[in-house]
């Protein structure tokens, strides 16, 4: 068999062709500062992840922020052409990564590590960059596209983690926690549009939710979405206990995060929430995270 013909590694093996350990120690080591660099919340609670499941998620959020920074940095808006060529580069150079092993790019390297050690489906990852895509071809939505977008934005990168939560342990119930995975994601998606409401239409020209009309952003229109982001995090809530021990206390401790900052948004005039972006406090995320150890001491 010819490595083109080769799979792309079963779910738990370790596909050794093309493996050097002190380039993918590397590589691992380079999406662990993407982490650190870019995502405080996230950052922190990864931290609470068991090794070595902290470092495969750090290598699929790092591949995520690659994609963002192309699709939301400063090129973007200056060339759109340019930056849609360079995610199309991204994504063939990940799924050629997903069949070999390797890419001379760290980041993408780091993803297919991940990805071949626990078979990642490529569907997901092909709504990923179908998403990215889209912010650089839509600047409104509709309530249909929108729900694809957050599919492919944000649900499948939760899936794509619950493949690992489960697949470090051997479990195989996958679809029995995937309502759960998808909704967290989405939890963390639409509290993030919401807080970045102005930044994102002023700066970047887009409305992420449909009929939202700036001009006249209400206290009523700030609390159906803070209500919609709660109907999120409360579905999501009902799977945490069902977690692997390798992850449970990292996601209780992300999804304390997260409500807490839907709960400071709520209590933020909406007049401004369009002047200022909402934030939880270091010391504030201090408590939550110690918070979810002791839960998991005690679980």
């Amino acid at each position: 068999m010819t490595r083109e013909n080769q799979p792309a590694g079963r779910r738990g093996e370790e596909p050794q062709e093309l493996r050097d350990p002190r380039y993918d120690a590397v590589a691992q080591a380079s999406a662990a500062v993407v982490i650190e660099g870019y995502s405080t919340s996230f950052g922190w609670a990864s931290r609470l992840l068991h090794r070595p499941v902290r470092g495969h998620v750090r290598n699929i959020y790092a591949l995520v922020r690659l994609a963002d920074e192309i699709v939301d940095g400063p090129l973007a808006a200056l060339d759109p052409a340019r930056s849609t060529r360079q995610l199309d580069d991204l994504e063939r150079e990940t799924y050629e990564a997903m069949e070999t092993g390797y890419s001379t790019n760290l980041v993408v390297h780091a993803f297919a590590i991940t990805a071949r050690r626990f078979g990642l489906d490529r569907d997901h990852v092909r709504a990923f960059f179908a998403s990215m895509r889209t912010d650089l071809t839509r600047s409104v939505h509709t309530p249909e596209s929108l729900d694809e977008y957050i599919y492919g934005s944000a649900e499948v990168v939760g899936l794509m983690c619950l493949d690992v939560f489960l697949g470090a342990e051997g479990r195989t119930d996958v679809a029995d926690l995937t309502p759960g995975a998808r909704s967290l994601g989405a939890a963390f998606q639409k509290i993030n549009f919401l807080r970045d409401l102005a930044a994102d239409h002023d700066d970047l020209g887009r409305t992420y939710f449909p009929g939202l009309d700036l001009t006249a952003f209400s206290d009523a229109d700030r609390d159906l979405l803070v209500a919609d982001v709660q109907a999120d995090l409360d579905r999501a809530a009902t799977v945490i206990p069902r977690l692997p021990s390798n992850s449970r206390t990292a996601v209780s401790a992300a999804h304390g995060l997260f409500s807490e900052l839907n709960r400071r948004v709520a209590a933020v005039p909406a007049a401004e929430l369009l002047r200022t972006r909402v934030r939880v406090p270091a010391p504030t995320k201090a408590r939550i995270l110690a918070a979810a150890l002791r839960r998991g001491s005690i679980a």
